[in-house]
């Protein structure tokens, strides 16, 4: 019976949590450059069941040897293992600001050991001088004409510096160069993370590598395509549809644990109060 109240428990956690995953990605539905979170749920290893009793062996001696018949597997519960990020490109939308660039992908190279497909990002440094990676292209000029995220994080170039620009009126051609008065800049920073589950999420669209890893410069693999497009963002790769569908359901698997422990609560309740009354 307690094993029935343990069993439950878990699966209504691993609902909630899956509700707040969904609910997250629904507040960020139209956040540039968002990647959509997915959870992969497990059961906890099942224990199996024997039943004790004893066998007795043909012999003189009427010897008796202990015998274990198998009952069969009981299942523990369920969890929620791990929250893992989309990363397929978003749709582009065009805003006409100049400081507006979004990445769009062409062709990523699989990896072999995971099988998935690697993925871009825009290089920043936060104010620590740490590197920080963004699909969120919505940025800025500061007042000392540095292109800066909307968290106020430097953008940086393929070498690793700072981009300075004298106003918001500079061109960048697709292959990230950047152009001001006909003069060449810098070109746009542009890294590329061949296993981009690795990546660790900070909030607010940010990721760092971990162990303070060195992702790999875009430009300089022929195996990586990409365009970098002015004046556009990279809209949020949620389905706002499939993820309401997804939270109903999450909604009425959570309900329907609730309605098993109130059954295991009232069996409870009917066997202290009844079945286990001293006449």
């Amino acid at each position: 019976m307690f094993r029935g109240f343990y069993t439950v428990a878990t699966g209504m956690i691993a609902q909630q949590r899956k509700t707040e995953m969904l609910t997250n990605n629904m507040s960020n539905v139209n956040t540039p450059g968002f990647k959509a979170d997915q959870s992969s749920m497990r059961a906890f290893p099942d224990m199996l069941l024997s039943s004790l009793g004893e066998s007795k062996i043909p012999s003189q001696n009427g010897g008796t040897l202990s015998n274990s018949p198998v009952v069969g597997a009981l299942n523990t519960g369920v969890y929620m293992q791990e929250t893992m990020p989309h990363f397929t490109q978003g749709d582009v939308r065009e805003t006409g600001l100049s400081t507006d660039m979004a990445l769009v992908q062409g062709n990523m190279p699989i990896n072999e050991d995971t099988g998935r497909a690697g993925a871009i990002f825009f290089a920043l440094e936060n104010e620590d001088g740490a590197d920080r990676f963004t699909r969120n292209g919505n940025f800025t000029l500061d007042g000392q004409g540095f292109l800066t995220s909307s968290e106020g994080y430097y953008v940086l170039d393929e070498a690793g510096n700072r981009i300075e620009l004298q106003n918001d009126r500079f061109t960048i051609q697709e292959n990230g160069a950047v152009t001001q008065d006909g003069q060449n800049v810098a070109r746009i920073g542009v890294s590329y993370s061949e296993d981009p589950m690795n990546l660790i999420k900070e909030g607010n669209g940010l990721l760092r590598a971990p162990d303070g890893a060195v992702l790999e410069n875009a430009y300089n693999s022929e195996e990586i395509s990409f365009s970098v497009s002015q004046g556009s963002l990279e809209r949020s790769n949620v389905d706002s549809a499939r993820t309401m569908t997804d939270m109903m359901t999450s909604y009425r698997a959570f309900e329907a644990n609730q309605k098993v422990l109130q059954a295991y609560d009232r069996s409870m309740e009917k066997a202290v109060n009844e079945v286990g009354r001293v006449n």
